[in-house]
């Protein structure tokens, strides 16, 4: 059975992950550093020293082939994805090879933008559809990791 790991820092769908996983009986793993306490029952919080990339190294060191990392980090997607684990961010999109090239390369490019003093528009508000949208979609992956397992 798949562990989950969380990259809980700002996750808006915490309360969904650990509710559908208990349905599933998987353990989940909130991973978050000093600046972001986070408990939730239901869930183990691994805390990590504030630092950049700090977080994501300790959770990738901690999960295995198969385990489903939630996350809006491309580039910890793209390790996830190096060490043949699953990912899907807080609106249901699945990390996969096809698309990690173009998001690592949006993400380098709104980079330079801001460096360049240019600002760049935030997300928009978050939405119920959106959380729904994630649950189900999240549960497809559960489903097929499973079911490959």
């Amino acid at each position: 059975m798949p562990d989950i790991f969380v990259d809980a820092d700002g996750c808006p769908v915490v309360s969904i992950i650990i509710d559908t996983a208990k349905q599933y009986g998987l353990k989940v793993y909130l991973i978050c550093d000093t600046s972001h306490l986070i408990q939730r029952e239901g869930a183990e919080t691994i805390t990590v020293s504030k630092g950049s990339d700090a977080a994501d190294f300790v959770l990738v060191n901690r999960m295995q082939k198969g385990d489903i990392v939630v996350t809006q980090d491309y580039g910890l997607a793209a390790m996830v994805l190096a060490k043949q684990g699953y990912a899907i961010d807080q609106n249901g999109r699945f990390y996969t090879p096809e698309n990690m090239d173009q998001l690592l390369g949006f993400r380098h490019i709104s980079k330079k933008a801001r460096q360049a003093g240019q600002r760049m528009k935030g997300p928009k508000k978050r939405q119920k559809e959106s959380d729904m949208l994630f649950k189900e979609r999240f549960i497809q992956l559960i489903e097929k990791v499973i079911s490959e397992g």
